[in-house]
């Protein structure tokens, strides 16, 4: 398996957290785990010098776990993707990319409010938003 930022326990609760916050399906396991420990080591290099990702204790894990989530909701809703889909008897539905994008940016901000308290004030997380 991929080891985590932490090596360990703190990225497979991410990736548990992360995995039930997405519905991430068997199939994006792997893009999941390598989503989480990105998330992990992006929190953990906007940590205070004298802040531990373990001294944030649930706030890092739901942090990394909303980020990871949020970038894979973003992953899924590239463009050109089907909306609807019907055959015969068999319909098929998936979200709007529209719906994604904004589920996606509000688990980012979630994640950074929780972990406020931890970063350094010059922290500015871009990610996600167009300019």
């Amino acid at each position: 398996g991929i080891q985590g930022a932490d090596g360990g326990v703190m990225h497979e609760e991410i990736v548990k957290l992360a995995q039930a916050v997405s519905g991430a399906g068997e199939t994006e396991g792997v893009l999941l785990e390598l989503l989480c420990d990105a998330a992990e080591q992006a929190w953990t290099r906007q940590l205070r010098p004298e802040v531990t990702a373990e001294g944030c204790g649930a706030a890092f894990l739901c942090a990394a776990a909303f980020t990871a989530a949020a970038d894979l909701a973003a992953a899924r809703s590239g463009e050109g993707s089907v909306t609807s889909f019907t055959a015969g008897e068999v319909s098929i539905q998936s979200r709007a990319a529209a719906e994604a994008a904004a589920q996606a940016k509000d688990l980012r901000e979630t994640a950074r409010r929780m972990m406020l308290p931890y970063i350094r004030e010059d922290t500015v997380l871009l990610r996600g938003v167009k300019g």
